[in-house]
């Protein structure tokens, strides 16, 4: 299953008094693990970036001053996201961003029901908890010294991470194979997408077999699995 994990900049807190996306940063999940196949973008704004927005992403009008507008990187963007639910934490606001930056473009609106909000995730595991993407990585021990900014692709990798944590994703990853033969573990070429190792099948002989059974046979009175 494919998902795509995304996080936005802004100018602002509302796009609806002229805020603008000015970065968009996105990850490819399978089966709820990142893989290495990224998307990320810096975009002019058109208008100014107020002092308090630099001092949370660090992004000034004057880094932005080669940077598309977003209508020259919305294709590219939506190529990457295709058709799959995505992932962001308290995604309604990346969500209002990017639709209102699509409404400018004549493009459809994102879904809402391709919204899986990471913000909801941890307000259910961990009720009345802090849960700010921040908490969520020291709670999970999840290293945060790069993060002195709120830097897209960046916040999308501790989020990757985190959402792994969220979803129990890692263990479905512990055995390659084909979807027929492991349910819920990956493919083989998935597998290596996800954790840059390439899968080595082994297969047990005939004394590794009997060995086996002799240990089940010592080890497991009345067993289950033997019951008539």
């Amino acid at each position: 299953m494919r998902s795509v994990l995304f996080d936005t900049e802004t100018t602002g807190l509302d796009p609806l008094t002229g805020d603008r996306v000015i970065e968009v940063a996105a990850i490819e999940l399978v089966n709820d693990l990142p893989t290495r196949n990224t998307f990320h973008r810096l975009i002019h704004p058109q208008r100014d970036i107020p002092a308090e927005a630099t001092r949370v992403h660090g992004i000034t009008l004057d880094d932005l001053r080669e940077a598309p507008r977003f209508e020259a990187i919305v294709d590219d963007m939506l190529a990457f996201f295709q058709d799959d639910p995505l992932v962001a934490h308290n995604a309604p606001f990346d969500f209002g961003f990017l639709n209102a930056e699509l409404a400018r473009c004549g493009k459809p609106k994102l879904a809402p029901s391709r919204m899986v909000d990471t913000l909801v995730l941890a307000k259910t595991r961990f009720p009345g908890m802090p849960n700010s993407l921040d908490a969520l990585c020291r709670r999970f021990g999840i290293d945060l010294s790069a993060r002195t900014t709120h830097n897209a692709l960046l916040d999308c990798k501790l989020l990757a991470e985190v959402y792994v944590e969220l979803t129990g994703g890692r263990q479905r990853a512990l055995l390659p194979g084909g979807d027929d033969d492991n349910q819920g573990a990956l493919p083989a070429v998935q597998y290596e997408a996800v954790t840059g190792r390439t899968p080595r099948l082994v297969v047990p002989g005939e004394a590794e077999l009997a060995a086996h059974a002799a240990f089940v046979e010592k080890k497991v009175k009345e067993a289950i699995w033997r019951a008539e």
